[in-house]
């Protein structure tokens, strides 16, 4: 069954994101991050410019299946095309479609109201299937 986890008061959903994706690509995870089209464009640009001394490793899910296959984080808005089913990161506002073909799902939720609501509705569907959810809060927590 799927670990999930959400990672509530992300003060920038994206920022966290490349921090998280950044940690995972050194603990050797295979990640695909999935939400809209427009916030996986703009943490495309945010993974190539977040830190002048890193650099994660990432494609969009219609590149060519070799680096598909060869890279540890791919940005999918549609989960049918994820090369790899190890740890699921979702950015947007829906239950990801699939997300049970993962083995550990991380829900990454704003402070703002109105993704809080959206989290509040994703936990109240997984508790219904009988997912054990674990709940990190950032603003207790340091940072990855």
């Amino acid at each position: 069954m799927t670990e999930i986890a959400f990672h509530f008061n992300a003060p920038d959903k994206l920022a966290y994101a490349c921090r998280l994706l950044r940690k995972a690509v050194i603990g050797g995870a295979q990640v695909v991050v999935t939400g809209e089209d427009d916030a996986l464009r703009r943490l495309d640009q945010q993974l190539w410019t977040f830190s002048p001394l890193d650099f994660v490793p990432h494609c969009l899910a219609d590149s060519p299946a070799a680096v598909l296959q060869a890279t540890p984080v791919v940005l999918a808005a549609d989960l049918q095309r994820a090369p790899h089913h190890q740890v699921l990161v979702n950015l947007g506002d829906r239950v990801p479609e699939g997300f049970e073909r993962f083995a550990r799902l991380i829900e990454v939720v704003s402070g703002h109201d109105e993704d809080r609501a959206g989290a509040r509705e994703r936990w109240r569907h997984y508790a219904a299937r009988g997912y054990a959810i674990v709940r990190h809060d950032l603003e207790l927590k340091d940072s990855p």
